[in-house]
């Protein structure tokens, strides 16, 4: 119907005239109460945004003479971070001398990511940036 005829519907009925489609052709409207449709519509997005789920990202600090035990412990807490649905990043930090021999520490993130192949996969390749070697692991889908 022509889009004054609907207006007149709308008025009769005491209500308001809603394009809910508007870039259709021809454009889609309904008679409804907007203060109405403007809370429906709200509700759906406050929905939609509880369900949809935010991931975090966690960082693991570690340095380049780090004791076994010392890597066992972060491992499980990167496991724990993995588990949970948020992505890790696994830093090695370097400081003075220890810059001399960066890529003699590159086994201990391969190590890491070795460790935790079971449930996680690399997403970013260890890569030197300034004073430190970065990686990230995501859970495996």
């Amino acid at each position: 119907m022509s889009s004054k005829e609907a207006f007149r519907l709308a008025e009769e009925a005491g209500l308001d005239l809603v394009k809910i489609a508007p870039t259709a052709k021809p454009p889609v409207c309904k008679i409804v109460d907007y203060g109405k449709y403007r809370y429906e519509q709200a509700r759906k997005e406050k929905e939609a945004r509880k369900k949809q789920k935010t991931i975090e990202i966690k960082e693991i600090r570690l340095s380049p003479n780090i004791d076994t035990n010392d890597l066992n412990t972060k491992m499980n807490a990167a496991r724990k971070f993995i588990s949970k649905g948020d992505k890790v990043k696994i830093t090695l930090r370097f400081r003075g001398r220890e810059m001399a021999h960066m890529a003699n520490s590159k086994h201990i993130l391969d190590d890491f990511a070795e460790a935790l192949s079971d449930i996680a996969v690399i997403e970013k390749a260890p890569k030197v940036e300034g004073r430190s070697m970065t990686m990230f692991l995501t859970e495996k889908r």
